[in-house]
């Protein structure tokens, strides 16, 4: 019996864990209202630069509690941001707590957040220069920059297959027209392109038409290189016999390039797209950074991850680094999967699993 692909994944402990990282993370991001104990513009301006807040079972004198707990963080030196712990007042946390109003899924209104204390802060990752939970700013960010790398893919390779397919089918004019134009595109070095592509628009615009305009720029930069090895395969697969069988009973050119020529480039597109995300991710955290992408007070992580910029600061508050890890970790872990999806679909290198 044939195995499954999820089978040879399975076997690749690494590609397992990727797998399981990715569902976390995006599972994380979907339900940020819910799971975030703050909204993520919410500012506690008497807490900037606050540490990670632990979260304690024992009390200072080893005694246990059932109910987690915080301790009391004061700010003892608002120049230089230090914090001294108060033993002597502790914060229970409760799970399903009421905490400001959200959309769960952004359908039904409700105020309930999964855990959060009803008295003063609770900062798993810390707070940044103006008090905004990172924790809370990290999974919305997540939404932004975890699905702008999905819809992102999907419209580059969505042009680039059906070039790809149309280049390869029709040849003669139509190639060297379409192949031209995908090498002028890809003569010009992507990030620059990118910013050059950037700046036409205002920077007056609102974070959701930024969101689309990224798509869009990212997209339009990222179709030509995989329009051209589509283009190889389909030369090859217009001669196989049922594509001939479709042009014998009628079909249009543009159902037999859609319906029969490129379904059998699905495995190759499967793997690319797998190994392509990261690449928009980086693209979308770079214009961030730069203050080019998505806005304040909207949270993404790359413009997080533009207080990281001073090394005095990353020096005295480390946890501002958060965004940077997350991407770390998205980015390897879409590469350990793509690899391993590379292996398992090609029956070449199947038997070396």
């Amino acid at each position: 019996m044939r195995e499954s692909v999820f089978y040879y994944i399975k076997k690749n402990k690494l590609a397992y864990l990727s797998l399981y990282i990715l569902f976390v993370l995006y599972f994380l991001a979907i339900f940020a209202d819910f799971i975030s104990p703050y909204p993520y513009d919410l500012q506690h301006r008497d807490s900037p630069y606050h540490p990670p807040t632990q979260i304690h079972f024992f009390d200072e004198k080893g005694n246990f509690h059932l109910r987690p707990f915080v301790y009391k963080y004061e700010l003892v030196d608002p120049i230089f941001k230090e914090y001294k712990i108060n033993t002597d007042i502790k914060y229970p946390i409760y799970f399903f707590t009421e905490g400001e109003k959200h959309y769960l899924l952004g359908l039904i209104p409700t105020n309930i957040h999964l855990f959060g204390v009803k008295e003063g802060k609770i900062f798993l990752l810390g707070a940044d220069n103006l008090g905004r939970d990172i924790f809370s700013r990290l999974l919305y960010g997540a939404r932004v920059s975890l699905s702008i790398g999905i819809v992102g893919v999907l419209l580059s390779f969505s042009i680039g297959a059906l070039i790809g397919g149309i280049s390869g089918y029709f040849g003669g004019k139509v190639d060297n027209i379409l192949m031209r134009l995908s090498e002028v595109i890809m003569s010009f070095p992507g990030f620059y392109l990118m910013l050059a592509l950037r700046a036409i628009f205002p920077i007056t615009l609102s974070s959701v038409q930024v969101y689309f305009l990224i798509v869009v720029i990212l997209s339009f930069i990222g179709w030509a290189g995989l329009a051209r090895v589509i283009r190889g395969m389909v030369l090859s697969i217009r001669e196989q016999e049922f594509v001939l069988a479709a042009k014998s009973y009628g079909a249009s050119s543009l159902r037999i390039i859609t319906r029969h020529i490129l379904p059998n480039t699905f495995s190759y597109l499967l793997i690319a797209a797998t190994l392509s995300i990261p690449g928009y991710i980086l693209g979308e955290s770079a214009l961030s950074l730069l203050g080019l992408g998505i806005q304040e007070p909207y949270a993404s992580w790359g413009n997080m991850l533009s207080a990281a910029r001073s090394i005095s600061a990353i020096a005295s508050y480390p946890w501002i680094l958060s965004p940077g890890i997350a991407i770390f970790i998205i980015i390897l872990a879409f590469n350990l999967l793509g690899d391993a999806l590379r292996d398992a679909l090609d029956p070449k290198l199947r038997k070396n699993l």
